[in-house]
């Protein structure tokens, strides 16, 4: 389908005018409207506004504009007789090409103090139509919502004479039904997560409930997997489509808007334990290594260089350690990169790498390199909906980015902790909120001793800790993720060696738990605050 004319209409102004300029070598003629108009004509470009294509002036404060049969019969009429007739007759000449991107509705709306009336103004009308008539008619029509599609489209240009191929204009469909799906879920987030009130004072920003009536999530595919969790299972990797995540922290990295730098495809597996991993890293203060196997932290800690971080973390646990996955703090260093290299590992996830580390590694074909770029600065507070898939349905929260100051928290025992206990302490409670419940984590002088994840009982996970590690757990810290029922899981972990304890309290029992801990000469710190993770 060779194009002859062309409609542009764009907010985002990025590569417009050499778009423009590539359809103007190949004798396209160019329609536009307002800001886009200007840019071309600054740019010396010969382009016709929209108002003298359609004979109609753009009215209501450019409410309507592109709403026209000239322009909606161009893009829908089908290159078949009897619509050819009925165009001629009513003087509309055909539009093959329509290069729309949309008013910055999520980008407004993503303000907190947005007034209602100013995010109703963002609300695009004509640009969804333009792309949807388009699509439809993809038979004839090619239809770019994305300016990251220029360069292929430009370079199609050339090859191609000037036309663009069937195969091209559907693939440019498909994006805009992606698109305007997108547009328009967020809208209806937006509205529906309003107060009622916005519409008696639609100069002011409304409050906003934390779950809107509508939640519509779109995500796209980055590549298809070699199988699921095992391999008679298909699966897929897919990031959210208006990246970052809603409501993620600006520059916060994500694995799924991380970089492979080396090493295989990333499995499902792999893709799992790396979130698990990052996760934990992001709040480790400092330079920290994190081991992570199964979805669960087997090692954790943290050292004055990156490789003294990893290689304690990793003896915290060694059998557990191969083929697992790690996650640090630091960019990964030549030293770091030697020892990396001295165990199998599955994937390791760093701010970055440098020369050294990259060529160390590179003879380890099965060691996936992932590059997380952005702040790695721990904070807490930040707002983030997570979202978990169940049979017929999904449950959303916010992300648990709640996490007391064990130094401030509350002492219940007689027996206070010590600086460096109250350190441990910390260190441990902030492992424990990563770890499957029922959760426990000794640690001592900032690394971990032994982790006991996903028991049914409390009493369970200490006796596997102790049974990791025996006599190195003497003098240790733990950090239980949920309140103690009974005595009987301070009697256990006093008896393993542990001088120290944080947990959330709450239980009925706690007096008794209290007592427990006294008994032993334990020091218990309580926070209030759970960290379940099912």
């Amino acid at each position: 389908m060779r194009v002859r004319r062309a409609l542009l209409s764009v907010s985002d102004k990025r590569g417009l005018v050499e778009l423009a300029r590539a359809l103007r070598a190949h004798g396209v003629d160019l329609l536009s409207t307002g800001g886009t108009h200007a840019a071309l004509v600054q740019a010396g470009l010969p382009v016709t506004q929209v108002s003298d294509f359609t004979g109609a002036p753009e009215i209501l404060d450019g409410r309507v504009k592109t709403l026209h049969p000239r322009i909606h019969g161009g893009l829908l009429g089908r290159p078949v007789p009897a619509h050819e007739a009925q165009m001629a007759a009513h003087g509309i000449e055909p539009i093959d090409l329509v290069v729309v991107n949309l008013y910055p509705f999520e980008a407004t709306v993503a303000r907190d103090q947005v007034a209602f009336a100013d995010a109703i103004e963002q609300i695009d009308i004509g640009g969804p139509a333009m792309l949807r008539s388009a699509a439809k008619n993809h038979e004839r029509v090619a239809v770019v919502v994305d300016p990251d599609d220029y360069p292929a489209i430009i370079a199609e240009l050339e090859a191609g004479g000037g036309a663009l191929s069937a195969p091209r204009r559907l693939a440019l469909a498909r994006k805009v039904y992606a698109h305007t799906s997108a547009y328009d879920a967020a809208i209806a987030a937006y509205l529906s997560a309003v107060d009622d009130e916005a519409a008696l004072a639609p100069a002011a920003a409304p409050a906003r409930r934390p779950f809107p009536d509508t939640v519509a999530v779109q995500w796209r595919k980055r590549y298809d997997l070699r199988y699921g969790e095992n391999p008679h299972q298909q699966a897929a990797f897919y990031a959210d489509a208006r990246a970052p995540l809603p409501g993620w922290p600006a520059g916060r990295p994500t694995i799924a808007g991380a970089e492979v730098l080396g090493g295989k495809q990333l499995s499902y597996n792999n893709i799992l334990d790396l979130d698990a991993a990052l996760g934990l890293a992001l709040e480790l203060p400092g330079c920290a290594a994190v081991v992570v196997k199964h979805n669960n932290p087997c090692g954790v800690a943290r050292g004055d260089t990156p490789a003294a971080a990893y290689a304690r973390a990793r003896a915290a646990d060694p059998v557990s350690a191969f083929g697992g996955i790690v996650a640090v703090t630091r960019p990964v260093d030549g030293a770091l990169a030697a020892l990396l290299a001295g165990t199998f590992l599955e994937c390791v996830v760093a701010p970055d790498y440098s020369d050294e580390a990259r060529a160390t590694l590179a003879g380890k074909k099965n060691l996936r390199l992932v590059r997380a770029a952005g702040d790695w600065t721990p904070r807490a507070g930040d707002t983030v909906a997570t979202v978990r898939s169940v049979a017929g349905g999904a449950l959303v929260q916010t992300a648990d980015t709640g996490l007391v100051d064990v130094r401030t928290a509350r002492v219940a025992t007689r027996r206070a902790p010590t600086a460096a206990e109250l350190d441990d302490l910390a260190f441990a409670w902030a492992v424990a909120k990563h770890v499957k419940s029922n959760a426990i984590v000794f640690a001592k002088d900032g690394v971990t001793l032994a982790i006991g994840a996903g028991q049914m009982s409390r009493v369970d996970s200490v006796k596997i800790c102790e049974l990791k590690a025996g006599a190195a757990l003497a003098g240790s810290a733990v950090a239980s993720d949920a309140f103690f029922p009974f005595r009987d899981g301070v009697d256990v972990l006093a008896g393993a060696g542990a001088t120290a304890v944080v947990q959330p309290g709450g239980s009925v029992r706690d007096e008794e738990v209290i007592a427990a801990a006294d008994e032993h000469g334990l020091a218990m710190v309580m926070t209030g605050m759970r960290h379940f993770r099912h």
